[in-house]
């Protein structure tokens, strides 16, 4: 989503004969079946968003330990992501994602069956780990499969992640108003589906379901010694320690039930679907993608500070948070399309380097942000926020000399 929060995992650049060969919409049902479940996948990202406040009175549990629903869950996507290169280059892309779909059904039926926030919160972190095998092989499927080449499969890519997070909070508003178990029992349903159409619509013994070199576990820390991958890392988890603070502590402070809060993430959703899919390659186009970047982030801490400012006015932060999906989509892509060109590896590699580093940043920030709210006062986890921003455009200008040439590359090549 990133998402903020996504990761990517797609083969090796080579040229590309079926840049060509179809429209965007033109796909193999196979193309669609992936892209049906990405949907669902990535609605998990938001779909606790409007159950929070109701699972803090319900369970009787503080809003830093249900803020822990999402330090979980980043934590063990995290770890995971270096090991679901080795994991998918042994069963394949399709059982790779099958495998991930049964996982996330698994635990969110359970986490809806659960009686006990901590309970709740190690079954999210089952939930991350299918998650993590899932998004981390699902370009690849979508790239290999498309037949009108990488950049519209990555444009297509794209618009899975903004449906699924733009959905995902008004799914979690319209179920959690019933019950908060309602969104945990609707996603493992919905993976049913998934996963019903994956087994049958992904083809047998195609290069999406095979991969011929097998990945080490050391892989990814071998990619970390390339700089450029390292500083995009380290500037994804800075960053990503705004993005958490909004996604998993802005809902205490907006005083809306989960119908209020469901509209709020989806217009969030919306813009950061938006952007992602059709304002950020223009950007990259007309300014570069460091420039960009560092443009969307330093907006996105100013809004973060407006929030620590004007936590009590309830309709900045509800603008705040909804515009914040713009700068956020934008930056997902320029950052996901930088590391893509980033280091001569792998790109199934740097994303699972990448992925580790940014995750660790959006495990820490959702307690952090609880407890900063919980010791001193519901306007500095903001204000915390945007600063850890700010350092990461601080850090992507102090080192611009070894990540300019990622503006060789255009967007989606």
């Amino acid at each position: 989503m990133s998402s903020s929060t996504k990761s990517v995992s797609v083969p090796p650049q080579v040229p590309d004969p079926s840049a060509a060969k179809g429209g965007l919409l033109a796909q193999p049902k196979a193309v669609w079946a992936v892209f049906f479940a990405c949907i669902i996948a990535f609605m998990g990202l938001g779909l606790v968003d409007p159950i929070l406040p109701a699972i803090a009175e319900q369970l009787h549990a503080s809003h830093s330990q249900v803020t822990l629903l999402f330090t979980s869950y980043n934590a063990v996507m995290a770890v995971a992501m270096l090991i679901t290169g080795m994991i998918s280059s042994r069963l394949g892309i399709k059982w790779t994602l099958l495998s991930g779909i049964v996982i996330i059904a698994v635990f969110s039926a359970l986490g809806g069956f659960s009686n006990g926030i901590w309970t709740l919160v190690g079954l999210r972190g089952g939930w991350g780990l299918g998650n993590a095998l899932f998004v981390a092989t699902a370009l690849a499927a979508i790239v290999s499969l498309s037949n009108s080449g990488t950049a519209q499969a990555i444009i297509l890519y794209e618009a899975a992640i903004g449906l699924g997070i733009s959905v995902g909070p008004l799914l979690g508003g319209w179920l959690g108003a019933m019950s908060w178990r309602g969104p945990f029992l609707g996603v493992a349903s919905l993976m049913v589906i998934a996963f019903i159409g994956l087994m049958l619509l992904m083809p047998k013994g195609t290069k999406a379901t095979n991969v011929q070199n097998k990945t080490s576990l050391l892989d990814p820390f071998r990619a970390l010694k390339h700089r450029s991958l390292l500083i995009f890392g380290i500037a994804a988890a800075l960053y990503n320690f705004g993005f958490f603070t909004l996604l998993a502590y802005a809902p205490f402070v907006m005083g809306l039930d989960e119908h209020g809060l469901g509209y709020v993430f989806l217009g969030w959703g919306i813009l950061l679907a938006i952007t992602s899919v059709f304002m950020a390659p223009k950007l990259q186009q007309w300014f570069g993608t460091i420039k960009s970047m560092c443009a969307m982030l330093t907006l996105f801490a100013l809004l973060l500070v407006a929030m620590g400012v004007w936590t009590s006015t309830q309709w900045v932060v509800i603008g705040a948070v909804i515009l914040a999906g713009a700068f956020l989509g934008n930056n997902n892509t320029l950052i996901t399309t930088a590391v893509m060109n980033a280091a001569p590896v792998e790109r199934s590699t740097a994303s699972a380097a990448y992925s580790f580093l940014r995750f660790i940043g959006g495990a820490i920030a959702p307690f952090t942000a609880g407890k900063l709210a919980e010791i001193y006062n519901p306007s500095l986890p903001f204000i915390v926020g945007a600063g850890f921003v700010f350092i990461s455009v601080i850090f992507i200008l102090m080192n611009s000399s070894h990540i300019k040439h990622v503006d060789d590359a255009e967007i989606g090549h």
